[in-house]
């Protein structure tokens, strides 16, 4: 693009659009005539940003000076919870729901209507819109206060008599690299076939399981070691009591061994290093031990206070062993592995799901109290349900759920999120005044579209891959909706403009078809018979996967064939016209003297009369006196044949340039 084309967009004079540009960023040059297209698009996008800020920064700036002279006018009042949703916020206030998520903006936070405030930010928000936030206070003797957040347990505890309390079971999460051994750990643990069910051999969901060692339970956390699952990873190293660092004897510390010790030390979890794959010939112990003492982590073998336990999950090698320390870690921090059973029960969702035959299902790990059936189900002080039935992780039905103990949960009416503080109130009424969002507005929820960055004051935006996302749980489709968030680009980027719980639907297909480029993706879910008839009509492509980095390697290779070429444009040369030999429609020779660099044929250049650029054209050919040349260099005279519709005049002077398009790949 000619810089005057891109100074006549964005209203601005050459000069100063070159001046500008290095405030913004890009260095073209003082002396640049022709910009490649993606950095010009880039330069439009900054250009406009930067004017919206300076509009933003003068109306704060005017706000300030309306509010010091409205000082006298008393703020409205609004009573607001620990944590509200935007869209219940705009109700406290009366005011449109978009009026809020532009006041967040202009606060630097991009939030959509379901999207949970805590009472701090919400506070802020209300302010700059004319109210007073007064916290919103529960009555102890009507209900227990409800905070959706993993501070509630420790509250629990912190407001708990300590002569109540009692030994559980403690619970291990397991962490490490993909393929390190994670599952064939828990499974020789659990002499349970769970390997065979996990598609590729990876482990899709967060399950929790318990074994017996010694007349005692202790419960394990499977958390899926493949890097898609980081915010899952964390959740469960939250709701631990003590983690296994699972790293393969052959294959050493890898990225993710590193990013679970971060996890592991940020949750402030005592934990034990096994070395897996033991059992393959010419492992290097002393590499392995080497390079985690370099992260920080010594073990007893090298004299230090982490438990090293040396196993082999495929031939059961020391699983007898890693129990017993597991068992001694546990003693050694009995003072925090302990429970009040008698209490009302407190929880954390570890994975929920909807049920063709059951409903809405949830796995609960009980850390406080003891669940019975027909006990009524809260989270965040509104009513989910009732116990209707409850089954250990073996699907063996039971009656109670005691600390430390994870459980299937049948009778919720709206599915809870992953990671969500389940609650037994004292008074089950208290929870049915509340509002309660239904299933129609959790699907509402679940399907919540974000509109497509268009074309905007002249800013082109990057080109969106349309997705369509159906999962078969929360814990998946946070997981797959997280890694997306990873695809940072400038030119292409992914737009989940749709996504749910259960099979693909017609509306789905429906959806897809009216955004253009699109694709559905169904991760262990199915399209219905009418949405793939309605799929191969429309020409709607519908990609079925059971393994998440299929999903992921299938959007980067989308997304490779919409990343536009880059264009290299390389400065060849200058002539000045002095004569004019002959003209005709559409061509011109011309004769000159090349004034820097050198000029080549069938290069393009670019005319100037006096500081402005007045059209473009081709350079055909190149003659020295009478003989056809392939070049002519700096301080030579020539004549040139040249194409072009724009007429060159003596005086003229003619920029030589030539042009080489590169493919380009979209890099994670």
């Amino acid at each position: 693009m000619n810089v005057s084309d891109l100074a006549r967009k964005l209203k601005t004079t050459p000069y100063e659009l070159l001046e500008k540009l290095p405030a913004l960023g890009f260095d073209v040059g003082h002396k640049a005539i022709k910009i490649d297209d993606a950095i010009a698009d880039r330069i439009i996008q900054k250009w406009f940003e930067n004017e919206r800020r300076e509009r933003l920064r003068n109306s704060l700036i005017a706000g300030s000076a309306k509010a010091d002279r409205e000082a006298g006018v008393p703020l409205k009042e609004v009573t607001l919870p620990a944590v509200v949703i935007v869209r219940d916020l705009a109700g406290k206030m009366n005011l449109p729901v978009t009026k809020i998520i532009q006041e967040l903006m202009r606060a630097g936070i991009l939030a959509s209507q379901n999207e949970r405030l805590d009472f701090e930010t919400a506070a802020i928000i209300a302010e700059e819109l004319g109210f007073k936030a007064i916290a919103e206070v529960v009555k102890k003797d009507d209900a227990v206060e409800m905070v959706m957040s993993i501070d509630r347990v420790k509250e629990v505890f912190d407001q708990e008599d300590e002569a109540n309390f009692r030994a559980r079971p403690p619970v291990v999460v397991v962490m490490g690299h993909v393929d390190h051994g994670k599952t064939k750990l828990l499974d020789a643990i659990r002499e349970t076939n769970v390997m065979g069910g996990e598609a590729g051999g990876i482990t899709q969901h967060i399950g929790a399981y318990q074994v017996h060692r010694k007349n005692r339970d202790i419960t394990f956390i499977d958390t899926p070691g493949h890097e898609a699952f980081t915010i899952m990873r964390s959740r469960g190293a939250k709701i631990a009591d003590i983690a296994i660092l699972v790293v393969a004897a052959d294959d050493g510390v890898q990225p993710q061994t590193k990013e679970a010790l971060n996890i592991i030390t940020a949750a402030k979890l005592p934990y034990i290093v096994a070395m897996n794959k033991m059992d393959k010939p010419d492992v290097d112990i002393d590499k392995v031990l080497s390079q985690l003492s370099e992260l920080g982590v010594n073990t007893e073998a090298w004299g230090g206070s982490v438990p090293l336990a040396k196993i082999s999950a495929k031939t059961k090698m020391g699983i007898d062993e890693i129990l017993d320390v597991i068992l001694l870690v546990a003693d050694m921090n009995a003072d925090k592995i302990r429970a009040n059973p008698a209490r009302l029960a407190v929880g954390t969702v570890i994975e929920s799901h909807l049920d063709k035959g059951e409903g809405p299902v949830a796995t609960i790990l009980i850390q406080a109290g003891s669940l019975h059936r027909n006990d009524s189900l809260g989270i965040a002080g509104a009513a989910y349900g009732r116990v209707r039935s409850m089954r250990d992780w073996s699907g063996k039905n039971v009656e109670i759920v005691t600390p430390g103990m994870p459980a299937k949960i049948l009778g919720f009416k709206v599915l809870p999120a992953v990671g969500d503080i389940l609650e037994v109130p004292l008074n089950p009424k208290i929870l049915e005044k509340k509002q309660t969002r239904s299933t129609m507005q959790l699907a509402s929820q679940m399907t919540a579209t974000r509109q497509v960055k268009k074309e905007e004051d002249g800013v082109k935006s990057a080109k969106m891959l349309h997705i369509i996302l159906k999962a078969d749980t929360l814990g998946s489709l946070e997981a797959l909706l997280g890694m997306f968030e990873k695809i940072r680009s400038d030119d292409v980027g992914v737009e989940v403009i749709q996504k749910g719980l259960g099979n693909v639907n017609e509306n789905d297909i429906t959806r897809a078809e009216n955004s253009t480029p699109s694709i559905v993706y169904a991760f262990g879910v199915t399209p219905t018979s009418q949405a793939a008839v309605q799929a191969r009509d429309k020409n709607v492509v519908v990609k079925q996967s059971k393994i998440i980095y299929e999903i992921f390697d299938d959007v980067v290779e989308r997304l490779n064939t919409l990343v536009p070429p880059e264009v290299i444009v390389t400065h060849e040369g200058e002539f000045e016209t002095v004569a004019i030999f002959r003209t005709e429609t559409g061509r011109m020779v011309i004769g000159g003297k090349v004034k820097e660099g050198k000029i080549h044929a069938h290069t393009k250049t670019r005319i100037w009369r006096g500081e402005e650029p007045i059209g473009e054209g081709l350079i055909e050919s190149v003659q020295i006196g009478k003989q056809i040349m392939k070049e002519a260099a700096a301080g030579q005279e020539c004549g040139l044949s040249y194409k072009g519709k724009t007429k060159i005049m003596i005086g003229d002077r003619l920029e030589i340039y030539s042009e080489e398009v590169k493919t380009r790949k979209f890099v994670v």
